[in-house]
Parts: C-alpha cells; structure tokens; sequence
C-alpha cells in the first residue's frame, strides 16, 4: 500500500510538470470559467408565425350626392318639314309673331307659309333669272326684303305678296347674299358680292349710305338691337362692327380662319355669334371683341341665331345637322338631324319655342326648341 501511494503522488507530479491543468477529483477541468468559451450553439431555426393581417373592412362612404347643372335641354323633335321649292332653300325667317315663314330659294322664287299648317300661302316670283340669297320681315310683320342675284332688294307686302319696290345700287351681276331690317322698320341693310354694305330707306327705297372696308364678298349682315351698330361677316375672314349712323367702321374682329358665312346679334346687343367656312361658331364681346368661346361643327356654320332671351344659339351647318347650345357655358346641349343635305340657314320662332331651317334638300324643317 505504501507503494502505491507513493505512486500515486509521483503521477500527479509529473502531470503538473507537463502543462496540463490539474484535474479535480470530480474529473472536471480546474480551468477558470472566464477562459471556458462560449459554446457554439446555433440560433434555433424558429419560424415566423404566420398570423394572418386582420380583415377590416373598408368604410363605407357614400358618394357625395352632387345635382347635376341644372341646364334645360330642348327635347329637338321634328316637327314638320314643308315641301315646295324645287331646289334649295338658302334663307328663312319667322315672322314677328311666329304665324308665318318666308324662305328664299334656288328656284328664283320666295314662299310665304302657315307656321303651324305648314300650308304654302304665297310664291312670289319677282326675280325670275337669280337665286333668292336672303330674306327678312319687317319688325310690324307687314312688309319682307330679298336679296338676289340680279344685284338687286325687293321689299314685298307680306299679306298680298305684291311688289312694293326694287332697289338697285349693288355692282351689276353681283349677289346680294343678305338682307335685314333695322328694328325701327325704318331702314335696310344689305351685303354683296361687290365688298360693300348698303343702308336703304326701308319706304322710299332710296339709297343712304355706303360702307366700304371688307377686302372680299360680305356673306352676312345684321342691325343691333338699339339700331345703332352692324355687323358684318366677309369672305375676308374677319367681323366688322360699323355705327349705323354715320358708317364709321368701330371694329374687326379677327380669329376665324376661312370665310365669314353668318353673323348676329345677341338679343341685349352684348355678344356676337358668328359662322365660319372653318366649321366653327364663335362668340365675341360685341363691345371689347375678345372671343369668349368656339365650338364646332363637321363642316362650314353656314347659319347661326340666338334665341329670344339670349339663353341658346342654334346653328347649321354643312354636316346636314343643326346644333342648339348654352350661350353662357357653350355647353351642346342637343342636336338635330333629319336633312339630307346641307343646312343653310336657321331662325328661333319669336316665343323661342321652334326653330325653323332650310336645306340644300330643297325642305324646310320645324324642330320643338322648348325647354
């Protein structure tokens, strides 16, 4: 026994001597547990849970309930068409109190008819060679004013349909394409091929005056309201604004970009609409000339009105259509189709309950323009 103890301290001796640390009786390292390493333990591989997003469901907000403009719209019904010229119809106008119609004609002729009937009352057939361009009754509905081809006017009694004067003063051969009266009854206005504007006296036929400043054929002409200004559309492209009275030229108007076909008045004498080979209406400030609007067509405005109270201005036009819009917004708020050829000419019935037009298909239409 001694001998092994004796051994057994010798062992343990020459253990220490050799560097390794000495063991504890339990057999676990004496190393100091600051100099243990950590162990290398892989982070466990722990899934995202998969929880689901929540389901909440949108709000539910309505819709603000915003009323749509209240903007009449004219229901555009045709109601008639009248048969009896035998080629086309190039102007027409309402009497003033809305019973009657006078329209001229490629055939040479004029026809007096019953608004509501549509029965044809009178021909009258004073200009037997020439195209009647343009025709207009006298504020009291008693008398009517062509222009011609012949270069010349007529005014005619509108209940007899006799022949109460010719006027002659446009260059021979020229067409006088159009004709108005002044809202006195007391004078007429005509446009011609030969550049001028003529101012007549409506009872006598005697030529007053003469205004010369378009560079082409005047396609339109129209008196203000009050009397105291014209207007003019020209083949020249532009509008002129002229005093009645003295013939002073006041304006041009420049913006279209083809011929001048029709122009006229606002009923207060505050705007201008016009009708342009450019296939566009617009409306101008009849005082500043700013153009205030366009709207457009497929083809040449070849005719273009206001209504009664200004509200709405109809316009025809080479498409084979007319148009009815919103004077204030532009908006289109109908169109009317039923001719088969080219409209050219248009007018409101003086309760601006119809508007009457007439077309290269030798008709005239009657459309409901109520509201």
């Amino acid at each position: 026994m001694k001998y092994l103890a004796a051994l057994l301290v010798m062992v343990t001796f020459l253990g220490c001597g050799s560097g390794e640390a000495p063991q504890q009786t339990d057999g676990s390292s004496a190393v100091a547990p600051s100099d243990v390493p950590e162990p290398d333990v892989p982070e466990p591989d722990v899934p995202e849970p998969d929880i689901p997003e929540p389901d909440i469901p949108e709000p539910d907000i309505p819709e603000p309930d915003i009323p749509e403009p209240d903007v009449p719209k004219p229901s555009g019904e045709e109601l008639q068409t009248f048969n009896g010229h035998s080629a086309l119809v190039n102007s027409v106008a309402f009497s003033p109190d809305g019973k009657r119609i006078v329209s001229g004609g490629g055939d040479n002729t004029l026809k007096i008819w019953d608004a509501n009937s549509g029965r044809e009352l009178h021909t009258l057939t004073g200009n037997t060679r020439y195209d009647v361009w343009s025709v207009a009754f006298s504020p009291d509905g008693k008398r009517i004013v062509s222009g011609s081809g012949d270069n010349t006017l007529k005014i005619w009694d509108a209940n007899s349909g006799e022949e109460l004067h010719t006027l002659t003063g446009h260059t021979e051969d020229d067409i006088v394409y159009s004709v108005a009266f002044s809202p006195d009854g007391k004078r007429i206005v005509s446009g011609s091929e030969d550049k001028t504007i003529k101012i007549w006296d409506a009872n006598s036929g005697e030529e007053l005056q003469t205004f010369d400043g378009h560079s082409a054929l005047v396609h339109s002409v129209a008196f203000s309201p009050d009397g105291q200004r014209i207007v003019s559309g020209s083949e020249d492209k532009t509008i002129k604004i002229w005093d009645a009275n003295s013939g002073e030229e006041l304006q041009t108007f420049n913006g279209h970009r083809s011929r001048v076909l029709s122009v006229a008045f606002s009923p207060d004498g505050q705007r201008i609409v016009s009708g342009s080979g450019d296939n566009t209406l617009k409306i101008w400030d009849a005082n500043s000339g700013r153009e205030e609007g366009r709207r457009f067509h497929k083809g040449f405005v070849a005719g273009v009105a206001f209504s009664p109270d200004g509200k709405r201005i109809v316009s025809g036009s080479w498409d084979n259509t007319l148009k009815i819009w919103d004077a204030n917004s532009g908006e289109e708020l109908q169109t009317l189709t039923g001719h088969t050829g080219w409209v050219n000419s248009v007018a409101f019935s003086p309760d601006g309950q119809r508007i009457v037009s007439g077309g290269n298909d030798k008709t005239l239409k009657i459309w409901d323009a109520s509201e």
